[in-house]
């Protein structure tokens, strides 16, 4: 029997990778399961020595702990340890190893559409572990001109100066049109209700040339990244693609088998 599970705080319990692995695991016929766990602030090293006691054969890292679980594992990917995030944990034995799989989701959400991120302007929301990872593949397809928005300055500026980008500071960006041909949100706001104060600063931003605009949540109801590319005319895509790309991705690093990516966005779509 194969054991998984998503390591994170109290969020873990709303995320629909359970729902997803779980399907996933009964419609390719493996007899397992996949656990949300909440990790206490300061636990997450005592969580993933946990993954060795018991015997745990994968996991995901969920938000806060991308970048802080980096100290407690053994050894990380090539990707990861550029990027200074990790979403999957493979154990072979006693041994952890970290992988980035949101950067190779996300790439592959980008040749899904057909989109030519190479010599594009874009423009990446947040400075967490799901940005860097975005900000990664961007540089490596090599677009143009990465501005990284957020609203902490030391945070951008890490940001930028690890991997690469513009910094920006969001209550700068209404001063004037920005350009950019692909918007990135990698923050875990979409709706008005959860900022109503960034909700109205996006609302401000005056856009040109954008072809794309991704918002990596999912599920999220008054969306106003949606509603902006709507009244712009812009092509809109929610988190649901790179969810379920990364998570072919982390399966396959777990059991080696690679499944079609739709078979995890329709164990999505059935409880969103």
């Amino acid at each position: 029997m194969k054991i998984f599970c998503i390591l994170g705080d109290e969020r873990v319990f709303s995320s629909k990778s359970t729902a997803m692995f779980t399907a996933v695991l009964k419609r390719i016929g493996i007899k397992g399961a996949y656990t949300p766990f909440k990790v206490e602030a300061g636990q997450i090293g005592a969580a993933l020595q946990s993954l060795r006691v018991l015997n745990i054969d994968g996991a995901n890292i969920a938000v806060p702990y991308k970048e802080s679980v980096l100290p407690h594992l053994d050894i990380l990917s090539e990707g990861a340890n550029i990027i200074g995030a990790v979403n999957t944990i493979v154990r072979n034995k006693n041994v952890l190893k970290g992988y980035n799989t949101n950067a190779i989701g996300f790439m592959d959400t980008l040749e899904e559409i057909g989109y030519n991120a190479s010599n594009k302007s874009a423009i990446v929301f947040g400075t967490g572990g799901l940005a860097k990872a975005v900000v990664f593949i961007l540089n490596w397809l090599r677009s143009k001109n990465i501005i990284v928005a957020g609203r902490n300055k030391d945070k951008i500026q890490k940001l930028v100066s690890h991997i690469a980008g513009e910094p920006m500071l969001l209550k700068s960006m209404t001063s004037e049109p920005i350009s950019a041909n692909i918007i990135i949100n990698a923050t875990s706001v979409s709706s008005p209700d959860e900022s109503p104060e960034m909700a109205a600063l996006i609302n401000k931003i005056e856009l040109k040339d954008c072809e794309l605009l991704i918002d990596l949540n999912y599920g999220r109801n008054n969306n106003f990244w949606k509603d902006m590319a709507d009244a712009k005319g812009i092509k809109f895509l929610d988190g649901v693609n790179t969810l379920s790309n990364q998570a072919r991705r982390s399966f396959a690093l777990w059991t080696r088998i690679d499944v079609d990516p739709m078979e995890f966005r329709k164990a999505v779509y059935e409880v969103l």
